[in-house]
């Protein structure tokens, strides 16, 4: 039996700094993206518009906004970001022409329910597994209103976002089944990248576990410089993983004890289980092993020896102190 192809929608939401960062990753200005191990630099020329930017994200957005009289705050939603594709089974056998074609189809889709003039760029990733769609867009409503929340709402809204995009592509592409959202599981997204960054640094914690393994009487000295030194990368993405944990920490609430009955029920998924329970459970696994392995990268600190932390915290404290009278 065919697996289920599903039609995928999902929205972000942006509000500052992290503007340029999502411009970075959609319209590949970076010369190397060892941050994210699944885009094959080989195939980025394959990469297509069918929106191209004028200007940067930021700047675009705060023109449209300032042009339309908005007021912002720090806090406004500037702009947001729909990620357009299907499981990657609906892309199997399809050439480029048809690929495209698809994401035209889902362009005219957004266009239909957000006035295209907002429209920053769309540009579609052929280089990484599964070809999808950024779309970003400034969220100003009919009446020239800066409102991300009027435009995507609440769980009811977006449920029906989900309802119109299947609605709309299935006229088209009728093996298309109905994504299950968010809205309706009940849980939010935790962005891919999260889990990379946690992949990052758990790769740390094995390099540190092995420094740590390796310290002896003979090269006490030696090691513990090397461990200094290598703190000054891992503590600040320790801090930075922990900003993203406590951000998605509804998550992980009832995670704790809980991830051996996930994997079994993993393991025992009958084929005859619907498709959606079965990505259900996965996310969820996924989830637990997320707040596992963050358990597991913040608790070998406490196993480095109070001398090492020390010659750590004097390198710091002399760097910061060398910053201040660079300038």
């Amino acid at each position: 039996m065919a697996a289920p192809q599903y039609a995928i929608l999902r929205f972000a939401k942006y509000k500052g700094p992290e503007i340029s960062g999502i411009e970075a990753h959609n319209e590949r200005t970076k010369e190397k993206y060892a941050s994210n191990p699944d885009i094959d630099p080989t195939r980025t020329h394959l990469n297509f518009h069918l929106i191209k930017p004028e200007r940067r994200y930021r700047a675009e957005s705060e023109k449209q906004i300032a042009e339309a009289g908005c007021r912002t705050r720090s806090d406004s939603v500037r702009v947001v970001e729909a990620l357009i594709t299907a499981t990657p089974e609906f892309f199997k056998g399809k050439k480029r022409a048809e690929i495209k074609e698809f994401f035209n189809e889902a362009l005219e889709f957004i266009k239909q329910n957000q006035a295209p003039e907002t429209i920053i760029s769309a540009v579609v990733h052929m280089d990484e597994k599964t070809p999808h769609m950024h779309l970003c867009f400034v969220p100003l409503t009919e009446d020239k209103r800066l409102c991300a929340k009027e435009i995507l709402g609440n769980k009811k809204k977006l449920t029906q976002w989900q309802d119109k995009y299947w609605e709309h592509m299935v006229k088209k592409y009728p093996d298309l089944e109905r994504g299950e959202s968010a809205s309706e599981t009940g849980r939010d997204h935790i962005p891919t990248r999260v889990f990379k960054q946690m992949a990052r640094l758990t790769k740390q914690h094995d390099k540190l576990e092995e420094m740590l393994s390796d310290m002896k009487f003979t090269n006490y000295k030696e090691r513990s410089a090397q461990i200094a030194a290598f703190l000054e990368k891992y503590i600040p993405d320790v801090a930075a993983m922990e900003t993203q944990m406590k951000k998605y920490e509804k998550f992980f609430k009832t995670v704790s004890g809980k991830q051996k009955a996930l994997e079994k029920k993993n393991a025992d998924l009958a084929d005859a289980l619907e498709e959606s329970q079965k990505q259900s459970t996965l996310k969820k696994l996924q989830e637990a092993r997320l707040q596992s392995d963050y358990e597991r990268v913040t608790a070998i600190l406490n196993r480095i020896p109070k001398e090492v932390l020390a010659a750590y915290t004097h390198r710091t404290n002399v760097q910061k102190h060398d910053k201040k009278f660079d300038r």
